[in-house]
């Protein structure tokens, strides 16, 4: 499973940005979609995910400016991120928890990650 992601970029303070993800690969079902954000010195965190049902969790930071959802039959993973803040810049990486069934008789958990996009708010 590969996770390609696309929409990071420069934007002013209140401005809004999309990123998108999308899982691809053989024999695998999504079990869940994530962002989590990686800013200058600081550790990874959970800035919100999404299960293959819908539910989600958001970190307090982003909630009601940010919006997860996942389309399942693409597979994609999408974030909406509006009224941005300066402090929302970060590497924003893409996160995926699949079921790999390659055979009827094989299968397994696996978390996956992308390569990370650059989100920069300027004040």
């Amino acid at each position: 499973v590969q996770l390609v992601e696309s929409g990071g970029g420069l934007v002013q303070a209140g401005g809004s940005l999309r990123l998108s993800c999308a899982a691809t690969g053989r024999a695998f079902s999504i079990k869940r979609m994530g962002w989590y954000s990686q800013a200058p010195g600081k550790q990874r965190e959970l800035v919100a995910i999404v299960t293959s049902d819908g539910s989600t969790n958001y970190a307090d930071s982003v909630k009601g400016r940010f919006t997860i959802s996942l389309d399942n039959a693409r597979n994609t993973v999408y974030l909406q991120m509006n009224s941005l803040r300066p402090e929302d810049t970060a590497v924003y990486y893409c996160y995926a928890e699949a079921l790999v069934s390659p055979t009827v008789e094989s299968q397994w958990r696996a978390d996956y990650w992308g390569q990370g996009t650059q989100v920069t708010v300027s004040s």
